[in-house]
């Protein structure tokens, strides 16, 4: 591991950052109310996993471009998957923005907006060698996916309930 700037960290940080800028303008009808009911262990994981995952992708080198070869393909499926959350993200805004909207899938990956970004960051852990941010994306995705995850199933069974 090496210590310095990360410009890629940088990049996915602005990717990450960008949308849920512009989401917290556009937030599902009765996001509040589910937002009130999280599970406080899932929150401290969630947070914990958001601050070291933000510090430590850009505090590594190990994040940016060397040398292209066979390896590098794991920073190139790692990107994609951002560029897969930036289109989910597209589809979001573009939709009634209702809750079902918010947790949807995108070729086949549940709650993408939760799933994505963690699985962009683990992998960018993986093509840089780097435990902690690994561990730090492990955090994150039992805290962020764990929350989405709830607050799919709860207004799944909401929108059933309205629909009986």
């Amino acid at each position: 591991m090496s210590f310095g700037f990360s410009y890629v960290g940088l990049i996915y940080l602005v990717m990450l950052f960008t949308p849920n800028i512009i989401w917290s303008r556009n937030l599902p009808e009765n996001y509040e109310k589910y937002a009130a009911d999280e599970n406080r262990v899932l929150l401290a994981l969630e947070r914990t996993g958001e601050f070291l995952v933000s510090g430590l992708c850009l505090i590594f080198s190990d994040f940016n471009i060397r040398e292209i070869r066979p390896w590098s393909a794991v920073l190139l499926v790692s990107f994609l998957l951002m560029v897969l959350y930036e289109i989910y993200w597209v589809r979001y805004f573009r939709s009634g923005k209702t809750m079902r909207d918010m947790y949807s899938s995108i070729l086949g990956i549940p709650v993408a907006g939760a799933t994505l970004p963690v699985l962009a960051f683990a992998l960018l852990s993986v093509y840089g060698g780097n435990l902690p941010m690994l561990i730090a994306s492990v955090i994150l995705g039992i805290g962020h996916i764990g929350i989405h995850l709830c607050h799919r199933k709860e207004a799944l069974a909401e929108e059933n309930e309205r629909s009986a």
